[in-house]
C-alpha cells in the first residue's frame, strides 16, 4: 500500500539544474519528514537531505549545501530536490525515503537516475 515513485532524473552537463519528483501514497504524508538519498555505483547509499513533516526545517549534506534545496507539497503528497550547479559527482541513483518508525517500517523509492557529464 505504501508506494514512493521519483521522478525527474536524466542526463545534465556540468553546471545545470535537475528537478526530482517523489509522489508518495499509502499513508499520511504530511505526519512524517521525508528525505532524499542517493547511491553512485560501487558506493554506500549516501543520506542528502531532509525536511520536517510541515517543511519548517531542512538539512543537506556538507556536499551538497549551497546547491541543492529540499521542498515539499504536503497537498500533493509530493516531495522535491532542486539540483542547480551539478556537478560529475553528483551522478547517482537518487530515492526518496519515508521513516514511518520501527512499528511502520521504512519505505523506499524505486530511485531516478540522474547522470552529470559533458
Amino acid at each position: 500500500q505504501v508506494q514512493l515513485v521519483e521522478s525527474g532524473g536524466g542526463l545534465v552537463q556540468p553546471g545545470g539544474s535537475l528537478r526530482l519528483s517523489c509522489t508518495a501514497s499509502g499513508f499520511t504524508f504530511s505526519n512524517y519528514a521525508m528525505r532524499w538519498y542517493r547511491q553512485a555505483p560501487g558506493k554506500e547509499r549516501e543520506w542528502v537531505a531532509i525536511i520536517t513533516s510541515t517543511g519548517g526545517n531542512t538539512n543537506y549534506v556538507d556536499s551538497v549545501k549551497g546547491r541543492f534545496t529540499i521542498s515539499r507539497d504536503n497537498a500533493k503528497n509530493t516531495v522535491y530536490l532542486q539540483m542547480n550547479s551539478l556537478k560529475p559527482e553528483d551522478t547517482a541513483v537518487y530515492f526518496c525515503n519515508a521513516d514511518l518508525s520501527r512499528r511502520y517500517g521504512v519505505y523506499w523509492g524505486q530511485g531516478t537516475q540522474v547522470t552529470v557529464s559533458s
